[in-house]
């Protein structure tokens, strides 16, 4: 027999409300939301892709304009030449002053120009510049002075000249010199690229990765240093398009394509626009992620107030519901009430159905439980007692059993939790602290009594085994899940800052602030009290050693509260006859010879 369900006596009317309006309100905006998605992402990529065409025939269209310029200004030079040479710069007339100073001018004229040469019929002439032609760039101008011998306008490939921060690139420009169909000579000239660098990176400003390349799909110049002049950038799509189309490749195309590097493939999407008086095309790139953001931030938005919508209706659902069922929310409220510890909250409900005698009911529980609550505080009080009462006895039973050390844990947690209060802890760390300090030493337990009761100083191995009292410590306390948090003070008292320390030799901040101010309290009561290898020092003088140790081995904030709160007088050390310290500053002290936290023999 197939298995049936129970259907339940009552459904909650919360819940029919909370259905009826999601179904009239979510529903239909969810369909619509997802329509006006479809058709905006439609939109904005379609935007997208304009952006990055306009770019680009921007770009185009000034490297065609700078080059129609540059040719208009060397036609100018040309037609300088002849009239001041007489249409004669044969033989030695090509060596003139006026020539000269024509050539120099016109390399003046513009920022753009690096270098200029004039040479005659028989490749003989004169140059002006800033730049010194390397061997690539001769091998330019033979290429120039044999397409002007033909008559020929050459633009020729882009190259690099110089290195280091005076490395550039250039492009050499040259125009034939004709007077009556006869060739007299050429104009030749080197323009610098830079201010096609600069367009360029001006648009790499909005996000754009643009670029230069020739025909052959050889980069001319791009906004950064990432690819060198002349490498082939076939490698991307969008260039291997460009270099397919060649001479057909006469409007602007956009296409989405992928990149890898290594195992990582980023999706991009690409423009190209032709450069025709160049055969050159610019290039811009972005990654699909950055180009589309607005369609993801549009999906995120779109997404958020839905569920901004949903969170509406279930919120009109649930004042529609408490409006129809408030007596049943008093109830409610007044149990979360209850439920959060508030025993006093009663509930003020006039009702004359079953609701009202629930109410009545649940008064007389609260009034129950509040009793029963306030007998648990007062066991928890009485527990707690106990609790701090069992510490004490046992740190006192450390204590008992190390003669030199007697009353040591109750000493360092009274000096541990001034410090603390004076560093302005909360509460709750200093309840951890007071514990931790106050069992600290708990692991000499487990130390054999010829090592903790020796009268004399320790041996090398003796004080190894001394040492392990910190981890003994750790190891007996760390079932009690209660004291869990109190380990680190227990463990860690003995670390330094400069990683000296022991049992694990941690560093600076690795080292928990509860261990660290232990450490401060545990050195002070070390240095101001009898022990085997040590006289007890006067308490200023044990400042000015624990000064000394401040920031290599003891937490400077910690060493300066505890030197504030001795100098309000709160430290009264009754073994001692010391002065006061505003009688002998502690810069006046001597410091002590040897360092007691150094020491091979300390048991503190």
């Amino acid at each position: 027999m197939p298995l049936k369900l129970p259907i339940p006596a009552r459904i909650p009317l919360l819940y029919v409300i909370l259905g009826v309006l999601l179904a009239i309100s979510v529903l239909p905006m969810y369909f619509y939301s997802a329509q006006i998605e479809t058709l905006n992402r439609e939109r904005l990529k379609t935007n997208e892709m304009l952006l990055q065409n306009t770019v680009t025939r921007s770009l185009a269209d000034d490297i065609s304009q700078h080059q129609e310029t540059l040719r208009m200004m060397l036609a100018n030079l040309s037609s300088s030449v002849q009239v001041t040479s007489g249409t004669d710069i044969g033989g030695e007339n090509i060596q003139a002053p006026e020539l000269r100073a024509l050539l120099e001018n016109f390399v003046s004229s513009s920022n753009d120009i690096a270098y200029a040469t004039l040479l005659n019929a028989d490749a003989k002439g004169v140059s002006a510049g800033k730049i010194e032609p390397d061997a690539f760039l001769q091998r330019e101008l033979e290429r120039a002075y044999g397409a002007a011998r033909q008559g020929r306008i050459y633009s020729g490939q882009p190259l690099m000249v110089g290195s280091g921060k005076s490395a550039r690139t250039v492009m050499l420009v040259s125009i034939p010199i004709m007077y009556g169909g006869r060739f007299l000579g050429m104009i030749g000239s080197v323009v610098d690229l830079q201010f096609l660098i600069r367009r360029l990176q001006e648009v790499s400003r909005t996000g754009l990765i643009p670029y230069v390349v020739d025909s052959q799909g050889r980069l001319v110049t791009g906004a950064t240093s990432e690819y060198a002049t002349g490498q082939d950038m076939t490698h991307f799509d969008i260039v291997r398009s460009f270099v397919d189309e060649g001479a057909k490749a006469q409007l602007a195309a956009t296409r989405e394509f992928a990149t890898h590097d290594g195992k990582n493939e980023t999706e991009m999407l690409g423009t190209y626009s032709p450069v025709a008086a160049l055969d050159w095309a610019v290039v811009v790139q972005k990654p699909q992620e950055e180009a589309y953001r607005g369609i993801f931030e549009m999906q995120r938005t779109g997404r958020l107030l839905a569920w901004l919508a949903v969170f509406g209706s279930v919120g009109l659902s649930i004042f529609s519901a408490r409006r129809i069922t408030s007596p049943l929310e008093v109830l409610a409220q007044s149990s979360r009430a209850i439920a959060r510890g508030d025993f006093t909250k009663r509930v003020h409900l006039k009702s004359r159905t079953e609701i009202g005698e629930l109410a009545s009911t649940f008064n007389t529980m609260s009034e129950e439980l509040e009793q029963f609550v306030e007998d648990l505080k007062r066991a928890a009080e009485e527990n707690r007692a106990l609790f701090m009462g069992s510490i004490q006895m046992l740190a006192g039973a450390v204590d008992e059993k190390d003669p030199y050390t007697r009353g040591h844990s109750d000493r360092v947690t009274r000096y541990s939790l001034m410090i603390a209060r004076e560093m302005g802890l909360d509460p709750g760390f200093l309840e951890i602290l007071r514990v931790s300090a106050q069992l600290h030493d708990v692991g000499k337990i487990g130390i054999e009594d010829r090592i903790l009761k020796k009268p004399g100083a320790l041996t090398p191995e003796e004080f190894e085994i001394m040492k392990t009292h910190t981890t003994k410590g750790a190891n007996i306390l760390r079932p009690v899940t209660q004291l869990r948090e109190m380990l680190p003070g227990i463990e860690l008292h003995h670390e330094a800052l400069n990683g000296r320390g022991y049992p694990y030799g941690l560093k600076g901040e690795d080292i928990p602030l509860l261990p660290r101010v232990i450490a401060v309290g545990d050195t002070f009561d070390a240095l101001t009290t009898n022990r085997p290898y040590q006289q007890a020092h006067d308490p200023v003088e044990a400042l000015r050693i624990i000064q000394n140790l401040s920031g290599q081995r003891l937490d400077p904030k910690a060493v300066a509260a505890l030197v504030a709160v001795y100098q309000r007088g709160e430290i009264r050390i009754q073994k001692h006859l010391t002065l006061p310290m505003e009688h002998l500053p502690i810069a006046a002290v001597p410091l002590a010879p040897a360092d007691p936290l150094t020491m091979g023999t300390t048991r503190s």
